[in-house]
């Protein structure tokens, strides 16, 4: 299962990198991408969520990295203020191929 790594600028300037276990992250973020607050949180832990399950359905057990990767990115979000700037998507890699095809 293909792991994936994407970037994060929060509203206050400050770039995180977030894990992910599956690259199922391409379905939920766009690099470029700018998210309120709000939205990023949602749509990031929805993918970490569904990253955690098909780790589950392949070894048994859900995948608490990419658990403990939600939990992170909700205390971070929890340092602004309801209307604070965008959440911006630096990067994610690997890249989704060229060739098509859903996320990993």
């Amino acid at each position: 299962m293909p792991e994936m790594v994407f970037a994060v600028r929060w509203p206050d300037g400050v770039e995180e990198r977030c894990y992910s276990p599956s690259l199922v992250v391409h379905d939920h973020l766009d690099v470029g991408g700018r998210y309120t607050v709000a939205e990023f949180v949602d749509r990031s832990t929805r993918a970490l969520a569904l990253a955690s399950d098909r780790v589950a359905a392949r070894y048994g057990m859900r995948c608490t990295s990419a658990e403990a990767q939600a939990e992170r990115i909700g205390r971070s979000a929890a340092r602004f203020e309801p209307g604070a700037g965008p959440v911006e998507v630096l990067a994610m890699e690997p890249p989704l191929p060229d060739a098509g095809g859903g996320a990993a």
